[in-house]
């Protein structure tokens, strides 16, 4: 696993003294070779003893060897980074564009997948299995994932309500009750909106399911499950993929736990498909 892969994955469950050491190093990993363990102590404030124990937590011997392990991820990221020579061919610049993709797409995967224990997916698919209607709203881009797991759990047989307007939300959730359940998808969790709608559920004693990616953000403190997505890139064209498709890859795992952990639900999945298909065929 790659270093900025492991401090990501643990950031959540770090000490407050831990969270910024974690936060400088994954702001300043280019630099971070240039750095002695004292004076990452001291741009920060801290005791070269916490940046050791910091290292040590983390799994590693010391502060030299959590800078090797960072370096080695930084050259790996130099190395499938989309840029090519200049005497490759047209058909060589493709074909490494799309291996680093993927590279990249496969650690956010697998950060998002370490930041979400199947426990956390369990208890989210059983809160969404056991209610009585589930709510689903996102705004922008967000809702192409929201209208899509809406489709999937009423394909399972599970009652969806899905809106992408606020206003609209709120009427519909004025029938919610207790044991109902509102998904929130939300990238960046700043919109004051969805705020505002999820604690008027709270109000209905609903339970509140928020997706949005790993950052400290206002909406996943009204969150009883709060599912996370880790993508992270310099590159502004990239990031966004990398998020769409962790994101992705983590809905996908929530829609195979539902599958599975109920014959009924995967019986009446196979009926729908089979009710659909000739709809979208003719």
């Amino acid at each position: 696993m790659s270093a900025l892969v492991k401090i990501r994955s643990e950031r959540d469950r770090m000490s407050a003294i831990e969270r910024r050491i974690a936060d400088f190093v994954l702001e300043n990993a280019q630099l971070l070779r240039d750095y002695s363990s004292q004076q990452l102590a001291n741009a920060l404030g801290i005791s070269q003893s916490s940046v050791v124990k910091f290292c040590q937590k983390l799994g590693f011997k010391g502060y030299p060897d959590l800078k090797f392990s960072v370096g080695e991820a930084l050259v790996r990221a130099d190395n499938g980074n989309g840029e090519v020579a200049a005497e490759s061919t047209p058909q060589d610049r493709k074909s490494t564009l799309a291996s680093s993709l993927w590279k990249h797409k496969s650690e956010a995967e697998e950060a998002t997948r370490l930041i979400n224990p199947p426990d956390a997916i369990e208890a989210a698919a059983a809160t969404i299995a056991d209610a009585r209607e589930v709510f689903i709203i996102g705004l922008g881009e967000d809702d192409i994932h929201a209208r899509a797991l809406a489709l999937k759990l009423s394909l399972l047989g599970i009652l969806s309500v899905h809106n992408f307007d606020p206003a609209h939300m709120t009427a519909s959730m004025s029938a919610a009750g207790p044991g109902d359940v509102l998904l929130v998808f939300s990238e960046h969790g700043k919109q004051p909106a969805l705020c505002q709608i999820c604690r008027y559920f709270r109000e209905q004693r609903g339970k509140v399911i928020t997706i949005t990616r790993h950052t400290s953000n206002a909406l996943r403190a009204h969150a009883d499950i709060a599912l996370l997505v880790s993508a992270h890139d310099e590159r502004a064209h990239i990031e966004p993929l990398l998020y769409h498709s962790a994101l992705q890859h983590l809905l996908d795992v929530l829609f195979v736990t539902l599958c599975e952990a109920d014959g009924e639900r995967h019986a009446r999945l196979l009926a729908n498909l089979e009710r659909i298909l000739p709809l979208l065929e003719s």
